[in-house]
């Protein structure tokens, strides 16, 4: 569904599309289904609500109190011992059918399970009642709210069901051995969560076993019972509370045996060298160890190449250097824009080059050994293996070795880039981002013509850089578009981007091979038919490879797959071994590393006391060709691979008035939110500083600021951030309360008279 929205502002008619995209909760796109599904809940619904009414409109409650149990009891037990089955069957339905209702009187009945049937029929036909009714008012609760609540707070439960998931049965076992959590309660919550219903039933029949022989003994009894408190004693609740953390204590035990056998084959030292190693000087690497020296630990940081890593060295730095001074020629053929005589660029791609290196150059004592020194980290050039998991073995710059003993380890080794098992790429001298830097850097004459091969972030930044420079690029991508992981009309403003900076896209086509020889060219398959594109240079940048060979992972049987595999502790099988950065994944960006080094290194220093999940809720990330795409959480095409119900509200930058100024007006602010909520589910921004305005969702949905906080905020005038507060303003028009609004309109119908 779409729907056109005008917004009217400064004599500028002011247009936004808000489209209203249902997931999973809505189960269907077609109305008949959907209707028939609400009937049912509705007719389920009102069953449990016609119950409750009778329940309380009648007064049965007034029959299930320990009073009107003794009051009856002796005619109770006569009809039992003339009609035994009938009795037994109409108590178990009576039973099931109060603790389906979640109506109180549970106690009182089990009470009477006891006195009428003793001990052993008592606890059982209790046991097994209790367990079916608890079970039906789970899947009540679990058929009229869980979609909702799932799709509501479907984000903030994700910890909470993943834990359900992996534990539930340990959550629900304590909970039903400990009679101090209401009976009803449990029942209720724990059908919001995706525990599997068989686990919850049985594991609710022997959680309650022992309290349920507790009271239909006690039943036995009931002339010495006065109240319900001379059973549930503080002792016996003790008790009861010491047996709820049985599981846990299991769990513990097996934790701890488990970990012994881990450790097993390996000699603890008796005392430390230091108390954190960490294998890598790239952003992951940095940070971990300035938090550890910050915190007065013992730490050193050994790197075998570039202090800073890859992006100081070949990523973020050189290629924003590059992408600046593209950029500016581009401006200068586009200056009749702004009033001013278009020129080409005339320029020196060794100074180009040279500029570079110098903005490297100016960087690098941020991340210098000087620094970090001083900082309290020792720092050593050289290559580390981990020997066993407290002792790593530095091959050392001079030449010589050195054995260092540590409490922990964060391994920081950042990712390489993947090269393609291609034919003739070999012997073909191609490039990737870590290694044209250098190359370029020793030419006169940038090569005139180029290849990148790569649709993705890295491929994009290049090929328009280099083609504004002045370059024939062509930019070879497998896929049907660039930037797959974004959506389609990102896509699409993309890649017209890359075709008016002068790069030729080509998408579906796979590289074949390379032909070498005098002329260099590689060979493309697309749809059956072969092209051959000629190139004086090769770009491969078709993604990067954590490193995970070379420094002991294999002979401490650390698992690897694609990174090495780490808990949501960021902890390897070695409980004292992390991995924070590329190396880690899943994401492989610098911002992600320096946020996943915070949670290594900490654990890894104080996870005896406790220890934190690394948080993925809000990552942000932006690609730096113009116009910029930055994005933070869900867009289009993953919510509804996710079948997240939602909304999009886009806002389109061409209405805006600074745009306008500023001759920048492809792209748009686009926002998801859940359907009728203002809560933020991601932010995808196409636009000149893109990176820039993505910054305040950021901040929004990290600490769970709506549309509505944004659009409440004064926003200076005029400037692009005021995209946010329009797109929040267009959400906000869509869900004005429009009774309310009518009711203000007569009002001012009556003042006019």
């Amino acid at each position: 569904m779409a729907d056109r929205v005008r917004k009217g502002s400064k004599g500028n008619e002011r247009t936004a599309w808000l489209r209203s995209v249902q997931g999973a909760a809505s189960e269907t796109t077609s109305g008949y289904p959907a209707r028939s599904n609400l009937l049912k809940r509705t007719a389920v619904a009102g069953l449990l609500l016609l119950g409750l009414a009778a329940f309380f409109l009648f007064d049965f409650g007034q029959y299930l109190t320990l009073d009107a149990l003794k009051a009856q009891q002796a005619t109770i037990d006569g009809f039992y011992r003339a009609n035994p089955l009938l009795v037994l069957a109409i108590f178990f339905l009576v039973y099931v059918l109060l603790t389906a209702l979640s109506v109180p009187g549970a106690a009182i009945l089990t009470l009477a399970a006891g006195a009428i049937f003793g001990v052993a029929a008592g606890t059982v036909v209790v046991s097994f009642a209790s367990s079916i009714g608890a079970t039906l008012a789970f899947l009540a609760s679990r058929y009229l709210f869980h979609d909702a609540v799932q799709a509501r707070f479907g984000a903030r439960l994700k910890p909470v069901n993943d834990g359900v998931a992996r534990d539930g049965a340990f959550y629900l076992f304590s909970l039903r051995l400990v009679p101090v959590f209401p009976f009803f309660a449990v029942n209720l919550l724990m059908g919001l969560t995706p525990i599997r219903t068989w686990t919850y039933y049985w594991v609710s029949q022997v959680g309650m076993l022992l309290g349920t022989v507790v009271y239909v003994n006690a039943g036995t009894q009931l002339a010495a019972i006065e109240t319900l408190g001379d059973i549930a004693s503080p002792g016996l609740l003790a008790s009861f509370a010491a047996l709820g953390l049985l599981p846990w204590l299991g769990k513990w035990i097996r934790a701890v045996i488990l970990r012994r056998r881990v450790y097993a084959r390996w000699q603890r030292p008796r005392r430390f060298d230091r108390n954190l190693v960490v294998i890598g000087a790239g952003a992951a690497g940095l940070v971990s160890s300035l938090i550890g020296a910050t915190v007065r630990a013992r730490v050193t940081l050994v790197e075998a190449s570039k202090m800073g890593g890859d992006c100081l060295n070949y990523g973020c730095v050189p290629s924003k250097a590059l992408i600046k001074s593209a950029r500016v020629a581009q401006a200068m053929r586009q200056a009749d824009r702004y009033g001013l005589e278009a020129a080409d660029p005339h320029f020196s791609f060794r100074a180009v080059m040279g500029r570079i290196h110098d903005v490297i150059a100016a960087i690098e004592p941020h991340d210098s050994i000087e620094r970090y020194t001083g900082l309290g980290v020792d720092v050593v050039k050289g290559y580390a293996r981990i020997v066993d998991p407290w002792t790593v073995e530095i091959a050392r710059e001079d030449g010589s070795s050195q054995r260092l003993t540590t409490r922990s380890i964060v391994i920081a080794a950042g990712a390489e880039p993947l090269v393609p098992d291609l034919p003739g790429l070999g012997e073909s001298g191609y490039l990737t981002s870590d290694t044209l830097w250098e190359a370029f850097a020793r030419l006169d004459e940038m090569p005139r013509r180029i290849v990148v091969l790569g649709g993705g972030p890295i491929g994009c930044e290049l090929a328009q850089a280099f083609a504004r420079l002045g370059a024939e690029v062509t930019q070879v991508e497998r896929g049907e578009r660039l930037l797959p992981r974004e959506d389609e009309d990102v896509a699409a403003i993309a890649r017209a981007a890359q075709e008016a900076s002068g790069v030729t896209v080509l998408t579906g086509h796979e590289a074949v091979r390379v032909e070498n020889g005098p002329d260099r060219h590689l060979v493309l398959s697309a749809g059956g038919d072969r092209k051959s594109i000629g190139f004086d240079a090769l770009i491969v940048a078709v993604g990067r490879t954590a490193r995970l060979s070379g420094y002991g992972l294999e002979e401490l049987g650390i698992e690897t797959q694609k990174t090495v595999v780490t808990d949501e502790y960021l902890a390897t099988i070695y409980p004292n071994i992390y991995a924070a950065g590329d190396v880690a994944g899943p994401y492989q960006f610098t911002h992600t590393a320096a946020h996943q080094a915070w949670f290594a290194s900490v654990n890894a220093l104080f996870g005896q006391f406790r220890r934190f999940k690394a948080d993925y809720r809000v990552i942000p990330w932006t690609t730096f060709i113009d116009p910029e795409v930055a994005r933070v959480g869900l867009n289009e095409q993953e919510a509804a691979a996710q079948d997240i119900p939602h909304e999009v509200t886009l806002f389109p930058l061409h209405e805006l008035d600074r745009a306008i100024a500023d001759s920048a007006t492809t792209g748009f602010v686009k926002v998801l939110t859940p359907p009728g909520k203002d809560r933020i589910l991601g932010a995808t921004i196409v636009g000149e500083h893109a990176g820039e305005l993505l910054a305040e969702y950021v901040l929004a949905m990290k600490h769970g600021l709506g549309l509505n906080k944004i659009m409440a905020t004064i926003h200076t005038y005029p400037t692009m951030a005021e995209a946010n507060k329009y797109a929040a303003g267009e959400w906000k028009k869509r869900h004005a309360p429009e009774g309310l609004l009518k009711l203000v309109e007569r009002y001012h119908t009556w003042r006019r008279g």
